[in-house]
């Protein structure tokens, strides 16, 4: 990966605070129902991640919790978007269902949404590179996204849609194994995925920086970059050299209330890409 000048590009967001957000129950590793969530720290927590995103001049926009929905603050889930098209999420658990229908009332209007008949847990499972390869999609399944989305997802959205396989449960989605620093690169912990799909991910991004596993175990990789600024949680301390090293400014947000339920920067902040 070269060190020439990393160059912002402002990006639109999508967040929705943890006014409701408890760990009721387990669909993931990271999660443990006998430790009580800290609720007035996890909405601080928040809205630091948020202002600090809208600092760097960058768009938030907030979608209303709902109750009953503890998980709604994961708003990466909800949807995938790219160039103005939404494939809408179907959520494995039927805890997290409802989700669904709040995203879709957000994009459905100016958006073209499209509703799925496949599982898939939105931008947790995908990943949208506009400069590599003329605009691919990278894909996640073998935990909570069934891999017929990913064909469905390339139908609607027009662009080719590549499947990795995870096959660590610690890293059960998509963007806790990997994430687009900017348009063309990435980084990823290699060992959240099958051999196969390592060789794939090689093979498309032979510069890629590499995380370990001690960086994917502190979310270092659930991260959200605008091709500059890469903000992630302050637990990833050695994530943050690494991206520094490769010409990034690292910028550590405090986020230790989300990772109880299983998600850190990245969970929390869907990408608009109209």
């Amino acid at each position: 990966m070269s060190h020439s000048e990393r160059l912002p590009r402002i990006r639109t967001y999508l967040m929705c605070p943890p006014e409701h957000f408890t760990v009721e129950y387990a669909i993931n590793p990271w999660m443990d129902t006998e430790v009580a969530v800290d609720a007035d720290l996890a909405l601080k927590q928040w809205d630091t991640l948020r202002n600090t995103l809208v600092d760097l001049g960058h768009l938030v926009h907030v979608l209303d919790a709902r109750p009953g929905l503890p998980d709604m603050v994961y708003s990466a889930n909800g949807a995938f978007s790219v160039d103005g098209t939404v494939y809408g999420a179907r959520f494995k658990y039927p805890q997290r269902a409802d989700e669904a229908a709040a995203h879709r009332a957000f994009y459905e209007s100016p958006w073209r949404y499209h509703a799925p008949i496949q599982v898939n847990e939105g931008e947790g499972d995908f990943a949208y590179l506009p400069g590599a390869y003329g605009g691919i999609v990278l894909a996640g399944y073998g935990f909570r996204t069934d891999p017929a989305a990913h064909a469905e997802a390339q139908e609607v959205l027009g662009r080719p849609v590549i499947s990795l396989k995870l096959v660590d449960p610690a890293f059960y989605h998509l963007d806790t194994a990997l994430a687009a620093l900017d348009d063309r690169h990435v980084t990823y912990y290699p060992g959240a995925f099958s051999p196969a799909s390592q060789r794939v991910l090689a093979q498309l991004f032979p510069d890629a920086l590499l995380a370990d596993r001690e960086d994917a175990e502190a979310f270092g990789l659930n991260l959200v970059s605008d091709g500059r600024h890469v903000i992630l949680n302050t637990e990833a301390a050695g994530m943050g050299r690494k991206v520094r090293d490769a010409g990034y400014l690292p910028i550590h947000v405090n986020l230790s209330e989300l990772k109880r339920g299983g998600g850190s920067v990245k969970c929390a902040v869907a990408e608009l890409r109209a």
